[in-house]
């Protein structure tokens, strides 16, 4: 039995308080379902202003109805110190995800992009710190390698960011840091490479490549490959990032205080592999999709050129494995693509 599988058990057995935030979007909902269907008490927060509540309504209709009863919601935002306070009453664990995650956004709305992603982050530090939660996790970004010339990204070893959003991530890893030291808050952050699966949103806060091509594909539109194509990323499927959440809420193996891993499959996928990959599953699902070609343009400010995550430490502190490849997530992901994305 994988360290996943035994904690699953675990957590059957002795069921925890969570605290999700940005529980409505595309990482937290899923999360959220993850932890109902182990009969977890689940806290949730959100504004709704990238978050969904259609998403909240499918976790609703994937669990059975006493299992939901173990869901408490609160309409509201991180900006709100207290609203983080009364959120985290009596909670073990906070799996922290609100944030606007999104390098245009940042570079075209500085201060609302700091406010959310770093004052809404120090709230929620706060609040920990003063309701005893055991541990936070908290969503960082590959991102902060910014311009690092290692094709593989190594815990480390970062660059100087290229973002706005990039910086508010970083920020939130030194803030972490210093709370582990002052004040004794046990969190880890989790470098999140490039996550897709169910609901995730192709227009929203993470709008991702891959539902913003399959979408184009679905409704016979162009695909938009911003540079040569050459580009690298490090595809991981949703499910991974849950597993990788609950291990790192759980471990005992982790160094105290404060601490970062990468989060991705550990493997590089050029864009325009991407392409055919995408082309090849949708259409074995739909043959009428046409064979079309990718339209290329100008890079895209902020983006990093390649990225490609080193997972050992990950494997070795939390005994995170990923259990799915990008083309199994895909098959996994495809009929929630097809139903919502056309």
């Amino acid at each position: 039995m994988s360290a996943y599988e035994e904690l699953k058990e675990n957590l059957k057995r002795a069921p925890k308080k969570w605290l999700i935030t940005g529980v409505a979007g595309f990482i937290g909902s899923n999360l959220l379902e993850a932890l109902l269907k182990l009969d977890q008490h689940v806290v949730g927060l959100d504004s709704f202003v990238t978050g969904k509540k259609q998403n909240l309504e499918e976790v609703r209709l994937g669990i059975n109805q006493n299992q939901w009863k173990r869901f408490q919601f609160f309409e509201g935002d991180i900006v709100d110190e207290t609203v983080c306070r009364k959120a985290c009453q009596g909670i073990d664990f906070i799996l922290h995800h609100a944030a606007l995650a999104s390098v245009p956004l940042s570079i075209g709305e500085p201060l609302r992009c700091h406010s959310s992603n770093v004052t809404g982050f120090l709230n929620i530090l706060l609040a920990a710190r003063d309701e005893k939660v055991q541990r936070v996790v908290y969503a960082s970004s590959s991102a902060v390698y910014g311009d690092g010339a290692e094709l593989q990204k190594v815990e480390e070893r970062i660059g100087e960011p290229l973002s706005l959003y990039a910086a508010t991530k970083y920020i939130d890893e030194i803030y972490a840091g210093v709370f582990a030291r002052v004040f004794g808050l046990d969190s880890i952050g989790l470098r999140y490479f490039n996550v897709f699966g169910p609901r995730q949103d192709p227009e929203g806060a993470y709008a991702a490549v891959i539902p913003k091509w399959i979408t184009a594909m679905l409704r016979r539109q162009p695909v938009y490959i911003n540079g040569d194509g050459k580009s690298t990323r490090d595809f991981c499927f949703i499910e991974d990032i849950v597993q990788s959440n609950l291990l790192a809420a759980s471990t005992q193996k982790a160094r105290e205080g404060n601490d970062v891993y990468n989060i991705g499959l550990g493997q590089n996928t050029r864009l325009t592999e991407l392409f055919a990959l995408l082309k090849r599953v949708l259409r074995a699902h739909d043959s009428s999709v046409p064979e079309e070609e990718p339209v290329y343009r100008d890079f895209r400010p902020g983006d990093v050129r390649h990225s490609v995550a080193d997972i050992s430490k990950a494997q070795r502190f939390l005994q995170f494995y990923p259990t799915q490849t990008i083309e199994q997530g895909l098959q996994l992901a495809m009929d929630w693509y097809r139903r919502n994305l056309t």
